[in-house]
């Protein structure tokens, strides 16, 4: 199967630990069908009290539990699990039993030969530095995502001293590489006409190479 922006989905996630069950629920929420393989019983009577998705326990790297899964009904398999070799011979079998898109998440930096066997990874570490960055810096500045390569979305509060404060969007020239994406209403696509009000915030997406400029620019 393929994934498209039109159906629900049914993913396999391979990985009962907070991840695994973490990522369930936000499928689960958005109205996908979720099916968990996990070794551990205490982990597996996790999930089944929570509701969340059809689990099966054992070892999804063994092919014979990953078939009983289904994954040529499914339209992904994640691999959740903790151990980085694990994720990769999951999604490996996957791809032999299925056309479902792989994802596997890994521990390090990872290793650039694993985009060509593989659709997708995740990388938890990244995620938890963005976390605590956040919460050290508390300084105005939100990072919310990083789209990739030098690229990322961010939420800034206009200070009360800044050059943009009180100003206009066609007012103030932001450099090339820098887009306003919401107002701090965030009912509407920021432009000519947002006024960027000193104390509200803004999501922008922003070049790496013009980061500190747009942040003079907000934060004075």
């Amino acid at each position: 199967m393929t994934e498209t922006a039109t159906h629900d989905l049914r993913v396999i996630i391979a990985g009962g630990g907070s991840m695994g069950v973490r990522t369930a629920e936000l499928l689960d929420d958005r109205g996908h069908d979720v099916v968990i393989i996990e070794p551990d019983p205490d982990r597996v009577q996790n999930v089944a009290d929570r509701y969340l998705a059809t689990i099966i326990e054992g070892d999804a790297s063994r092919p014979e539990i990953l078939r009983q899964a289904q994954p040529e009904r499914s339209d992904v398999v994640a691999a959740l699990t903790d151990d980085e070799a694990t994720n990769f011979a999951i999604c490996l079998a996957a791809q032999r039993m299925s056309d479902a898109r792989t994802v596997m998440r890994i521990e390090e930096a990872p290793d650039e030969l694993y985009e060509e066997f593989v659709d997708g990874l995740v990388f938890p570490e990244r995620l938890g530095a963005r976390a605590a960055t956040n919460e050290i810096a508390n300084g105005g500045v939100r990072t919310i995502e990083d789209i990739g390569g030098s690229v990322e979305v961010v939420e800034v509060e206009v200070a009360d001293d800044a050059p943009v404060a009180g100003r206009r969007l066609d007012e103030v020239r932001l450099p090339r590489g820098s887009l306003i994406i919401v107002d701090y209403h965030g009912d509407r696509l920021g432009g000519p006409d947002t006024v960027l009000e000193a104390g509200h915030r803004y999501v922008l997406a922003v070049e790496s190479n013009v980061s500190d400029e747009v942040m003079n620019l907000f934060r004075g």
